[in-house]
């Protein structure tokens, strides 16, 4: 039975659900490319920017790689998740502090970068 309640959570937070959910079904096998920014926009008629967002999700899972100037790659694939049907799901709350956390997961990794660096570049000083 389909709910009667509206889908409250953020739209890049569905479109990384149902992408994960096709990774897990092994729709994008892995070390195969992964459709471009572009390809999901128009698919989920969704922003560019809103889709980065959620394949950034995925990124920040570790199901995805992407390097600068190469298509983004699947590196790993999520187990097959059990139907939760009539589970609540997870509180805006939750969302709310998971992307937090995920933005401060993609800025420390800027930040290990540019330390990385940093001691690169000073090592013989």
């Amino acid at each position: 039975m389909a709910s009667t309640h509206p889908d409250r959570r953020k739209l890049y937070v569905r479109i990384a659900d149902e992408l994960r959910e096709e990774l897990a079904a092994g729709k994008y096998p892995i070390g195969e490319p992964f459709p471009s920014i572009g390809e999901l926009a128009e698919r989920f008629s969704a922003a560019k920017m809103t889709v980065d967002r959620a394949v950034e999700v995925l990124r920040g899972e570790g199901y995805l790689e992407s390097r600068q100037g190469s298509r983004t790659m699947v590196i790993a694939l999520p187990e097959s998740q059990p139907d939760h049907a009539g589970e609540p799901e997870h509180s805006e709350e939750f969302h709310v502090l998971f992307d937090q956390l995920q933005e401060i997961r993609t800025q420390l990794k800027g930040f290990a970068a540019k330390l990385a660096e940093l001691d690169q570049r000073t090592k013989n000083l």
